[in-house]
């Protein structure tokens, strides 16, 4: 029989006796760094498969709801079968040809182009005044092909039903009393507009093309 001090059996001394030995226990403090280390970790791992959850509800489900809700205010980009499209506001209503009074004066140095003008303006339906030479302030000073000269009220009608009838014409008002227009023929100038170019650029004067609609700002 023999005393004997193995190691981990925290310095006590056993007796042996016989074939029998004391039984080896494993520090304790092994066991609690490997549990904390497991424990950590699924820790970790639950803390990760929350994070993904919350991520795939609020950046996935709510986003497309956003997305849905955003959709919806201002539209996916194809027309809107129910909304018309704004017509623009009305204005004055144009004169016709027939209330017209056009006075067709020649700027130029080729005689005739006054009188055949003026019989080409009466055939479609405009009242002729005055046939002739242009006064001096505009005799040989029109390089355009034509000069539209009439009082400011004939700004917005007259002039422009009148435009149709010249490519490139000028349009300019004076101080007159009458409402008889000019047409001053100029040195650019070649014929009148064709007669159906001219009807529908009338057309289009009287019936202009409704603007798109602005799109919504998101």
């Amino acid at each position: 029989m023999s005393m004997l001090t193995p190691p981990g059996m925290g310095g006590k001394k056993y007796r042996i006796t016989g074939d029998r030995h004391p039984r080896m226990r494993r520090p304790r403090h092994r066991r609690r760094i490997a549990l904390t280390i497991v424990a950590a970790v699924c820790v970790l791992g639950l803390a990760g498969w929350g994070t993904l959850q919350l991520i795939d509800v609020f950046g996935g489900t709510a986003g497309k709801a956003q997305a849905a809700e955003s959709k919806e205010k201002c539209g996916d980009g194809r027309p809107d079968e129910g909304r018309k499209p704004a017509r623009p506001a009305a204005g004055p209503p144009l004169p016709e040809p027939a209330t017209m009074t056009v006075n067709v004066l020649n700027a130029t140095q080729r005689s005739g182009l006054a009188k055949r003008t003026a019989d080409a303006l009466k055939k479609r339906g405009f009242m002729i005044g005055k046939v002739g030479n242009a006064p001096a302030a505009y005799d040989k000073k029109v390089t355009t092909s034509g000069l539209l000269l009439g009082p400011k009220a004939a700004a917005d009608g007259q002039l422009k039903v009148l435009g149709t009838q010249l490519t490139g014409a000028r349009q300019q008002t004076d101080d007159r009393k009458d409402t008889a227009v000019d047409l001053i023929i100029g040195d650019a100038f070649k014929d009148l507009t064709t007669a159906k170019d001219a009807e529908k650029s009338l057309a289009r004067l009287k019936h202009p093309a409704p603007p798109p609609p602005a799109p919504e700002k998101c």
